[in-house]
């Protein structure tokens, strides 16, 4: 007879089974058995307790996507759950892979409004691929085997599991179980071979072809295929903000970053090319800009692994399915070298006026303040352009994008479909449990680190050497900045009275240091990266600044403002 284990220690081995290293939680009644059982598997499987379940969610997102791995998130029922769901809600839309595991009643009391009772699977259904609750200790193996299936096949996306009680406690035969096959779960299109083809055709006619690089390179781990196909053709390429760090900064092929807060040449130029090419990206708002006039002039080729993307924003003109790091290297294949020179160098004329009006007075600002810019880009120098970039949301966010450089892949984590600020912070935890070997910088504005505070507890305890970059300006800037510009100036509450950071950051024992002078920065920056452990930077930054360029809500991605 084989050995009978409860449904918890299942859970346990069937989490090593899936080569689990790292789970981010947080205890409660309705998840302790499953405490109890982790506390024989200390050794295999690193618990960090957060200090809030909406930070281990967010911690589980950014050890996923800097690592390439599953993140783990492992919390009670009623309110630990539903403090999941922005973190849930948040990787949805950004194709991390996360499971969650929480805690339910037992089944016989569901239905009944029990303590800390929710119908977390209702709730979580239109926000993750796949949401199940497990009512038997026998179903334990097959459950999470299909959910670590799931959330890392095809388009990466998170996974819920809602773990009843009594199938905690009871008793089942364990064995290891995998899943490869879900019925009526295609994660990978099959390659049209015609389609490869007909795209081919397309970009060899092309005369002023544009790539546009989405974070899908990055997950699809096709970052070679990418260089490839850009280098054969001669083919220039924007990126979105999830996939700055799939092509790097200083290849000549990059024009830099699309979107509202993007670079000018790669926004113009999208209303001008013949031929657009999106790769691994879904045609964001925030990238299109007013859809009746984006790209009206070109043919566009769309590759994606997600069918539910094709021509839901902007209507292509073909669709090549499948996984770009076999679609891409297929293409490049057919392709006739080019050259595409006058093309390339019509990005040099915007670059110039980018440079001009926005770039060099953000780096070199004729104010005895510093700049959001100007301490962006001297981390990004100090660190030599190799650190994993984290950020908050708001203008920390933009100034980051456009200001940090990347010289590897996998480097930038930030919440950019949901746009969810508290994410940083316990994002950056999650980061450095996925690489220990990379430094890693998050930056922050004053809104964005006090919706998530309380996790320098966290890196106190586990002294997760988390390098914190906080640009203060005593405004919730990026709101403030809309007010400027379409209120009229009225800042109706997003001046912020803030706390004493260097306090609290000597309450936690973390080491702490302020900059207000432009003659301290890179010093304390040095201070900051030969620190063991974690330090926090707060850097007093213009209070009125703005991140320009800015295409104007409703405007076309042609139409972009380079001042206020």
């Amino acid at each position: 007879m084989k050995e009978l284990i409860t449904g918890a220690e299942a859970l346990m081995r069937s989490l090593e089974h899936q080569g689990v290293e790292v789970l981010f939680g947080y205890p409660g009644g309705s998840i302790m058995p499953v405490f109890d059982a982790l506390y024989d598997h200390r050794k295999t499987l690193n618990h960090i307790l957060v200090r809030h379940e909406q930070a281990a969610a967010h911690a589980a997102q950014g050890y996923a996507r800097v690592s390439g791995r599953v993140g783990v998130t492992l919390v009670t029922s009623g309110p630990g759950a539903t403090n999941t769901i922005t973190g849930v809600a948040d990787a949805m839309i950004d194709s991390t892979p996360i499971v969650v595991i929480a805690g339910q009643v037992a089944t016989g009391f569901l239905g009944t409004d029990a303590f800390q009772e929710v119908d977390l699977v209702g709730i979580t259904q239109p926000i993750t691929k796949w949401s199940y609750q497990i009512r038997r200790a026998e179903d334990v193996p097959w459950a999470v085997a299909r959910a670590f299936y799931i959330a890392r096949s095809g388009r990466p996306g998170p996974v819920v599991l809602d773990f009843a009680k009594n199938a905690q406690i009871d008793k089942m035969e364990y064995e290891p179980t995998d899943v490869d096959f879900v019925r009526s779960y295609l994660p990978v299109p099959e390659m049209d071979e015609e389609a490869i083809r007909e795209a081919a055709r397309l970009i060899n006619g092309a005369e002023r072809p544009l790539v546009l690089v989405g974070q899908g390179v990055e997950l699809g781990h096709a970052q070679q295929e990418l260089r490839q196909f850009v280098e054969k053709a001669d083919l220039p390429a924007g990126c979105t903000l999830l996939g700055l760090s799939a092509l790097p900064s200083d290849h000549p092929l990059n024009k830099g970053m699309l979107g509202m807060h993007g670079n000018l040449g790669p926004n113009i130029n999208t209303n001008k090319c013949d031929v657009l090419i999106a790769v691994g990206m879904r045609f964001d708002d925030r990238v299109t800009g007013k859809l009746a006039t984006y790209a009206q002039q070109a043919k566009i080729i769309h590759f994606d692994i997600d069918p539910a993307e094709i021509d839901k924003n902007v209507k292509t003109h073909l669709a090549v399915l499948g996984d770009c790091k076999q679609t891409l290297a297929a293409v490049t294949a057919l392709l006739q070298p080019a050259k595409h020179t006058e093309w390339i160098e019509s990005f040099k004329a915007y670059e110039a006026v980018e440079e001009e009006k926005v770039i060099r007075p953000e780096l070199h600002p004729q104010t005895p303040e510093l700049s959001m810019g100007e301490v962006v880009r001297a981390v990004s120098e100090e660190s030599r352009h190799e650190a994993v970039l984290v950020t908050d949301v708001g203008q920390n966010q933009m100034m980051s994008a456009r200001y940090f450089k990347f010289t590897r892949e996998r480097s930038i984590i930030t919440s950019g479909g949901l746009g969810t600020m508290g994410f940083g912070l316990p994002a950056a935890v999650g980061a450095t449990f996925g690489r220990p070997d990379r430094t890693v910088c998050v930056f922050m504005g004053d809104g964005g680190l006090q919706m998530n505070l309380q996790e320098l507890g966290t890196i106190m305890e586990q002294k997760a050497p988390v390098k914190m970059i906080l640009l203060n300006n005593n405004y919730l800037g990026n709101v403030r900045q809309w007010q400027a510009m379409f209120f009229n100036r009225r800042y109706s509450f997003t001046p912020m009275l803030n706390p004493d950071y260097m306090q609290i950051a000597a309450a936690y024992g973390i080491p702490s240091r302020r900059v207000q002078r432009r003659e301290e920065l890179h010093e304390a920056i040095r201070e900051m990266l030969d620190t063991d452990g974690p330090f926090l930077l707060e850097a007093c930054v213009i209070e009125e600044g703005n991140v320009l360029p800015m295409t104007p809500p409703g405007g076309s991605v042609n139409q972009m403002l380079l001042e206020c």
